[in-house]
């Protein structure tokens, strides 16, 4: 069986936890694929955008601590280390189809997602302290700076299972849905996003993850990319669609 399968149709790359016996629990093999597909989609100008979701009613049980033990990441190059970075850095918009578990991974990766949604019956968590770990894909430092410390410190100090309730709550995710009807929302979405001005749509992600400069030179960073994509054949083709009445076309 192929533990990540890999489908790329109207601009969108989907990326399916394939799994289920093992609630879709990732192993160093599949960490591997996992970021061979997100190197290879960054170069790929069909890919738009990404989505991620599970099969088997699972999004994934995060890692398979036996083989973690068998096979301990020992530098920045395994394969854990390389989805983290690519997951981090992929400048295309990424989308998230949560259904049921969403375990330790399967929680961080989602801090790096644009947009997330969860099915009615998710359960996320993030149990790094139980296992005698300690938060993985910068969680430590995003999560706080999404929910607030104390938020924060319960999830991950106290390791305990949270509800899609608390995950909407907390900015984790967008949206809820009923599980049957998650996957084929998110798509819609991810529709959505592959229709709209790639380069555009790159720019406005990059600047909504570059948040350490102040006013002034966040205005500055959004001026110089506003000026340049006003002159763009995207500007072009979006303002002489409106202008015509007729959805753009971003060939």
């Amino acid at each position: 069986m192929t533990e990540i399968l890999t489908a790329q149709a109207d601009g969108i790359l989907t990326i399916t936890f394939n799994r289920p016996e093992k609630k879709n629990a990732l192993t160093s093999a599949m960490y591997a694929t996992l970021a061979d597909a997100l190197e290879a989609a960054e170069t790929d100008a069909a890919v738009r955008v990404i989505l991620f979701a599970g099969n088997g009613g699972a999004f994934t049980a995060g890692n398979d601590l036996q083989d973690f033990l068998n096979n301990p990441p020992q530098g920045d190059n395994t394969p854990v280390f390389r989805f983290l970075r690519a997951i981090s850095t992929a400048s295309k918009p990424l989308v998230a189809a949560v259904t049921g578990v969403a375990v330790g991974v399967g929680t961080t990766m989602l801090l790096h997602c644009d947009l997330v949604y969860v099915g009615a019956g998710a359960k996320l968590s993030l149990p790094f302290v139980n296992l005698a770990l300690v938060p993985e894909a910068a969680s430590s430092l995003l999560l706080p700076a999404m929910i607030g410390h104390h938020r924060a410190a319960e999830l991950l100090l106290l390791g305990e299972p949270f509800d899609a309730d608390t995950a909407k709550a907390y900015g984790i995710a967008n949206a809820i849905f009923p599980d049957a009807r998650v996957v084929p929302e998110a798509l819609q979405i991810a529709q959505k996003l592959a229709a709209k001005p790639p380069t555009a749509m790159k720019l406005t992600k990059q600047l909504l993850k570059h948040t350490k400069g102040d006013v002034a030179g966040q205005m500055a960073l959004e001026g110089g990319h506003f000026r340049s994509q006003l002159k763009s054949a995207e500007a072009r083709e979006a303002m002489t669609a409106f202008f015509e009445k007729r959805p753009p076309k971003f060939g």
